[in-house]
């Protein structure tokens, strides 16, 4: 299901961002599934930060203004946070096969997004506190997770336009191992 691009505006103006987890606290593990390039695999935050520390950003809603243009900018991004020995992961309350239309369509290809169910918003602390033409969605959150497992950074604002830098930003301080 698709969310008329005003519906969507007037719901995120509507409410403040929701409370996040703490830099310093534990990010808590997960398994659930996502889409890569339109192909449907698991995600384990686990697995993922042995390859390194993990970008970890909630959207609200696949194939909606904002997130279309987040999900691009992170798309643009990805050789710098793969330089910086990151791995990005999106994830919104989206159902997998719109997320595996998402993955290939908004994010090209070049990063996971995955579906975030309500014990995984619940323990991140992203629940929206309005839904959108019925439906749940998560704030607009991004973590940046060090390979320990304990988050560093977080950036909790509705607007898109700054997550990707300064995600990248805090990746890029980061000691190197």
């Amino acid at each position: 299901m698709r969310f008329a691009p005003f519906a969507v505006a007037m719901a995120l103006a509507a409410v403040p961002a929701a409370a996040t987890l703490a830099p310093g606290a534990t990010a808590p593990d997960f398994t659930t599934r996502g889409a890569i390039a339109g192909n449907v695999f698991s995600v384990h935050l686990k697995e993922q930060l042995k390859k390194g520390p993990v970008v970890l950003y909630f959207f609200p809603a696949a194939f909606t203004g904002g997130c279309n243009a987040e999900a691009h900018a992170f798309a643009e991004a990805i050789p710098e946070f793969q330089k910086a020995g990151a791995t990005v992961i999106g994830m919104s309350a989206d159902d997998v096969p719109t997320l595996q239309r998402f993955s290939a369509e908004k994010c090209a290809g070049k990063f996971a997004v995955a579906s975030a169910g309500p014990a995984i918003v619940k323990s991140y602390d992203v629940a929206y506190p309005k839904q959108i033409q019925g439906r749940s969605i998560t704030s607009r959150t991004s973590y940046v997770i060090a390979r320990d497992g304990r988050v560093v950074f977080v950036h909790d604002d509705m607007n898109p336009a700054d997550h990707v830098a300064m995600t990248l930003a805090a990746v890029q301080k980061l000691p190197r191992k």
